[in-house]
């Protein structure tokens, strides 16, 4: 993994080396020119006093899937969590990533799906009675499908159709 680091130099008081327009050094408690070359930084330290400070970028969050998350999470409670994860999945890299800086769950897209032959039904998905059909005028009871319930209810072949409302 690359990190990428900034410097800046600073002095004992905590305050930041900073150049005016004209070059002039100047020390402020916030803010401070940072230079991305560490001999840079050095240099400056050396001709104005004061220390350099490297700040390191923060790594990115690894987007997991609900399925990957809830093995990273389980992962923090094992007695061995890389062995948790190797044991779990195949994505060890992503994962073991994931359980070191973090990670945000990818929201699944979701479909209205098309009952198959016939012109206007849709189907949606009802409490122990699994999936009925409707017309589009009730669009309230028109069921949205992830990608793995359409493969759970055997869907794959029907037309569907993106939802792209983000309101559930």
């Amino acid at each position: 993994m690359s990190e990428e680091k900034l410097y800046v130099v600073e002095d004992d008081n905590r305050l930041h080396l900073v150049f005016n327009d004209a070059g002039k050094p100047m020390w402020f408690q916030t803010g401070g020119n940072f230079t991305a070359t560490d001999s840079v930084a050095s240099m400056w330290s050396l001709k104005h006093g004061g220390h350099v400070v490297t700040f390191i970028q923060e790594p990115k969050k690894v987007v997991l899937s609900e399925k990957q998350a809830e093995i990273v999470e389980d992962a923090h409670n094992a007695k061995r969590p890389a062995s948790y994860i190797i044991l779990k999945s195949n994505d060890e890299e992503l994962l073991m990533n994931a359980y070191v800086n973090g990670f945000t769950v990818a929201k699944e897209k979701k479909y209205n799906v098309k009952v198959p032959h016939t012109k206007e039904a849709w189907y949606y998905k009802s409490l122990g009675a699994g999936l009925l059909a409707n017309s589009p005028e009730d669009k309230k009871l028109r069921g949205t499908f992830t990608e793995s319930e359409i493969e759970h209810y055997g869907l794959q072949d029907c037309e569907k159709e993106e939802v792209t409302d983000d309101a559930d």
